[in-house]
């Protein structure tokens, strides 16, 4: 037996696991996707009584029924890696609905034990809960918590410590579900035991219970592993579900549904709550929401929120930004004077530290706002923003549930499109989930807020926050227009309903904010130090070969042995310095990179784009950050006069091919041209085929040069 203890954190949206994770795990946890989907994956250590215990945090889920990514994710986790125990969080205040999961954990027979959080919040509402006489009725461990607080929690730890030294033998819940489906479980289950079928990894009651449910993951792997018994067990689920359409109208899944909730209330009615005193039923959290999500004071709050988040960033992030702009340019001019002229030197200075200087230099940017972000997510007002804004998808053709992949992928700011597209699965409808799956990328993830944030310092530092609000309010409006584009044309068809649950709002505590705040602003180092620094050094090699020829090498030697002869002393620096921006130049149009660009610009011109742009814009169609590495190599390759001391914002600022219009139309472009090369996986993915992968390629970038090319050309007539 291992020595340490495996958990896995489980439960319904809101419950407050996350919070519990934390407070359990501190600083030491770490985040990955689960394999082959995007679904997030987080795992901790700590310690207890010198005890030590691994936990994951599984995705927030209403049941274990393969309806969503979340679901298979934690139901697949808790078969294959067979945790040595499962932590239920329950919230206390809804302990009903919370018990849905609970029960079908028991069907599973995990080892289980439940943690009912939010007792003091259950308290204030007049809710008392008979912890022991819950748990004697269940027959699992209950403890009462304050997750927040960390209240409750040694007692719990005591009890996964004893469940793991002496693990008791868990038989799994066995319910009735009706006349009918109770006789399909008693003929189907002996079949599935004797043959053995997924023996391995669910118990049989289970396995046949998940063919009445018509659980498509359940009997793919039940057809791949014996296709003969799986026929005949489909056979009978579908006699019993024709059966029930007949006499009730209804599905075996309802049925099994409505037996599990049966059995929760049959839970509940043995005096296991107390209702101490009738509470105002408009609890703080309505109250709040009357004025919050309310029709025309609703919109104006998010607007007065938004652009405080944004004023935050930017206000507290600009000192920061500063150091970081002079510390490369430090690091650039000690190389420059270490370092002998050639090949290593240029690709450590353009390739290295110019290319990353400009993706890390925006790490304060991106942590701030990330902690802004934080505190909307852990205060439960995202949910709010998601609901007021279901008024408006409707109006575009989408579903209320399209908001939170818009959020997700970026709606606010710093997200990321591929677990958006991800999180299209949750919509019912094809074609609103279509629509959605192809429209999240105009959002502004957190690759593009680098760039954004650079041209809106170079161009407009004067007004940054109402800027980037301005850049949030386009994001929607033209993703929103693309919708209702795509619906009145490919995509025809009437919306669906949106019913959602708003969480009680929560005061966030510091210790979660500091860890989601690191958590998502680690893995944008850790993107910038792996995949954009090996594109960067790619490009600065792109950007520094084949080189001049040897002819036009040999020429400029002979210009700067003039140079030097005609001009005495001093005055001949001058003079060599505009040979060698001459010389840099056109080795950079030269190279392969400025090939493309080059071919590029008769087109890219119209949207007032040049060569060097160009390269930047091309490479961003791997990964948007590059942009913004790649704009720092070909701006440090063509200006050497002030090299490893010059920031890229003032290089733009100075260039002569940008000025405030040609900013805004970049600006439009890097905003809404194709998704990165991962986000076309992901949609290629989802849709089943990769033609609407291609073509999200070019009907987002049909729209992001229009518009660029638009604002250039009218934008250059009034500046005319």
């Amino acid at each position: 037996m291992s020595s340490i203890i495996n958990i896995a954190l489980a439960g319904n949206p809101n419950a407050g696991k996350t919070t519990l994770f934390n407070h359990l795990t501190g600083s030491r946890q770490h985040v990955g996707n689960y394999p082959g989907v995007t679904v997030e994956k987080k795992e901790g250590t700590f310690f207890h009584n010198n005890r030590q215990m691994r936990i994951t945090d599984l995705p927030g889920t209403y049941s274990l029924t393969a309806y969503s990514v979340e679901e298979l994710v934690a139901r697949d986790f808790l078969v294959t890696e067979k945790p040595d125990v499962v932590i239920n969080i329950v919230d206390a205040s809804n302990l009903e609905r919370n018990m849905y999961l609970t029960t079908q954990f028991m069907e599973l027979g995990v080892p289980l034990v439940i943690a009912l959080n939010m007792v003091d919040l259950a308290a204030r509402r007049g809710i008392e809960i008979d912890t022991e006489k819950l748990s004697e009725l269940l027959k699992v461990p209950v403890f009462p918590i304050v997750a927040r607080k960390g209240e409750g929690l040694d007692s719990l730890l005591e009890t996964l410590v004893e469940l793991h030294d002496a693990p008791p033998k868990v038989e799994p819940l066995s319910l009735s579900y009706g006349d009918d489906l109770n006789q399909a479980l008693k003929d189907m289950t002996p079949q599935v035991r004797e043959a053995g079928l997924l023996a391995d990894i669910y118990p049989p009651a289970w396995t046949a219970m998940k063919i009445l449910e018509n659980d498509d993951q359940i009997l793919k792997m039940a057809e791949e592993a014996n296709s003969e018994l799986t026929e005949d067990l489909t056979a009978r689920a579908e006699a019993v579900a024709v059966h029930l359409q007949n006499t009730m109208d209804i599905y075996p899944e309802a049925v099994i549904a409505d037996h599990r909730y049966g059995y929760i209330k049959s839970i509940l009615r043995h005096k296991v709550i107390k209702q101490k005193f009738i509470a105002d039923r408009l609890y703080t959290s309505d109250k709040i929401d009357k004025v919050v999500t309310h029709r025309i004071l609703g919109p104006m709050i998010m607007v007065l929120v938004l652009l405080g988040i944004y004023s935050f960033t930017f206000s507290f992030s600009e000192y920061p930004v500063l150091w970081l702009e002079k510390l490369f340019g430090l690091f650039g001019s000690g190389v420059n004077h270490l370092l002998p002229d050639g090949p290593v030197k240029s690709m450590i200075i353009a390739g290295v530290i110019d290319g990353m200087g400009g993706v890390l230099g925006f790490v304060p940017i991106i942590m701030f706002m990330f902690f802004g972000i934080a505190i909307l997510e852990d205060s439960g007002y995202l949910a709010r923003v998601a609901f007021m804004m279901d008024r408006i998808f409707r109006i575009f053709g989408l579903h209320g549930s399209s908001v939170m992949p818009f959020i997700i992928s970026g709606g606010i700011a710093g997200g990321c499109a591929v677990p958006g597209v991800m999180a299209t699965r949750t919509l019912r409808s094809p074609k609103e989930r279509m629509a959605t799956l192809l429209t999240v990328p105009f959002m502004n993830c957190g690759a593009k807020m680098p760039v954004i944030a650079l041209l809106i310092g170079a161009f407009f530092s004067d007004n940054k926050a109402s800027y980037m609000f301005l850049a949030t309010m386009a994001a929607w409006t033209v993703s929103l227009l693309a919708a209702k584009l795509l619906r009145t044309t490919v995509l025809k068809g009437e919306s669906t309903p949106f019913v959602m649950e708003l969480p009680p709002y929560r005061l966030p505590t510091m210790r979660g904010l500091l860890i989601h705040t690191w958590e998502r602003t680690w893995q944008y180092m850790k993107k910038a130090g792996t995949v954009i620094l090996g594109i960067s050094i790619l490009l600065w090699a792109m950007m520094t070969y084949p080189g001049l020829p040897e002819q036009e090498e040999a020429r400029y030697d002979q210009l700067r042995e003039a140079i030097v002869a005609d001009y005495p002393g001093e005055m001949a620096s001058p003079v060599l310095v505009e040979l060698e921006k001459e010389r840099a130049e056109k080795a950079l149009r030269n190279s392969i990179a400025g090939r493309i660009g080059s071919t590029l610009e008769p087109v890219s011109s119209l949207a007032g784009f040049d060569w060097r742009t160009n390269i930047a814009l091309a490479g961003g169609f791997a990964a948007k950050e590059v942009i913004l590495s790649t704009l720092g190599t070909a701006y440090s390759l063509g200006d050497i006069e002030q090299k490893g001391s010059t920031s890229l914002k003032e290089r733009l600022r100075n260039d002569p091919n940008w000025n405030p219009i040609t900013a805004i139309a970049a600006l439009a472009f890097i905003m809404f041209y194709a998704p990165c090369f991962v986000t076309l996986v992901c949609i290629a993915k989802e849709s089943g085929s990769w033609k609407w992968a291609f073509f999200s390629m070019g009907f987002n970038t049909s729209i992001a040069f229009t518009l660029a090319v638009l604002i250039q050309q009218i934008g250059g007539l009034f500046a005319g």
